[in-house]
């Protein structure tokens, strides 16, 4: 199948599935929840890239337990939210363009056949079918917020593996931020006052991620913004999921209703990324 081929015939099937779906909220709430590891399908003319379907289940296809939670929380705080449809291992929303692994071809150690030797035409394809329409109806949902007249604070919602290389991790929850402070600041306060809760700061992975979804729509438009990690077998059932959501419901409302704190967060400041020393990132 050509590439023009392939690109008729996922025009059609958006027609019938948007690559992300939304959940409405008040634009008046002060925030938008984003999740970009949301779901491990694949569109049907990519068959499953080769995989076996064991392989779209694990963590290298999306973020396990991050939607229920995703999805849980904003309806907690009546907040709208973003959410993809189809798996990072077609492409990757929260990288950059320009980034190696916006298209993996090994994941964990997995080969992916159905990214193996990709030309610049067929990522050009997944960019305009899966990865532009996503970042679009972020800015768009933005662009509401600030216009019924409040600057939204941008929470992403990810989850990581209990261990890496068989090395526990003992964090339950992590938060990942870059050079804004204001929103990570609060959320790790918070979090740290939870009984029995250990929390991370910038682990297992950096928020330091020139390209991400938060530096595209945090850093470069001057929103407070951070990325929350859930440890995933806190979240693997729908008990656990209903549990953190409402957790992180309780903190969010928290560092929302600070008085002292909440001009700031909705407030337009650029304060750059490590990325890019003093220029512009990700958190």
């Amino acid at each position: 199948m050509t590439v023009e081929q392939r690109l008729s015939r996922l025009r059609q099937e958006q027609r019938e599935a948007s690559p992300f779906r939304r959940i409405v909220g008040d634009w008046k709430s002060g925030v938008l929840i984003l999740c970009d590891h949301a779901s491990n399908l694949i569109p049907p003319a990519y068959g499953t890239l080769g995989l076996a379907p064991e392989d779209l289940a694990r963590h290298i296809a999306y973020d396990i337990g991050a939607a229920p939670v995703a999805e849980h929380l904003a309806r907690a705080l009546q907040a709208p939210a973003l959410l993809t449809r189809y798996s990072r291992l077609l492409i990757d929303p929260n990288r950059g363009r320009d980034d190696p692994t916006l298209v993996m071809q090994l994941s964990d150690g997995r080969i992916v056949p159905g990214n193996a030797a990709l030309d610049e035409a067929e990522i050009e394809a997944r960019i305009e079918q899966f990865y532009a329409p996503y970042h679009q109806a972020i800015e768009a949902a933005v662009d509401k917020a600030i216009a019924a007249g409040k600057p939204p604070v941008l929470l992403a919602i990810h989850s990581f593996t209990q261990a890496w290389k068989s090395v526990p991790r003992p964090w339950h929850v992590a938060v990942l931020w870059d050079r804004d402070p204001r929103l990570a600041s609060a959320l790790l306060r918070e979090l740290a006052a939870i009984p029995g809760i250990t929390v991370g700061d910038n682990v297992p992975y950096s928020g330091q991620l020139k390209g991400d979804t938060l530096y595209q729509h945090g850093t470069l438009r001057g929103l407070a913004h951070a990325l929350i990690e859930v440890r995933q077998d806190l979240i693997l059932g729908a008990e656990g999921q209903a549990e953190w959501a409402e957790r992180l419901a309780h903190v969010v409302r928290k560092v929302l209703g600070d008085a002292d704190l909440a001009p700031m967060l909705h407030a337009v400041e650029r304060h750059g990324s490590h990325t890019d020393g003093a220029a512009q990132g990700s958190g």
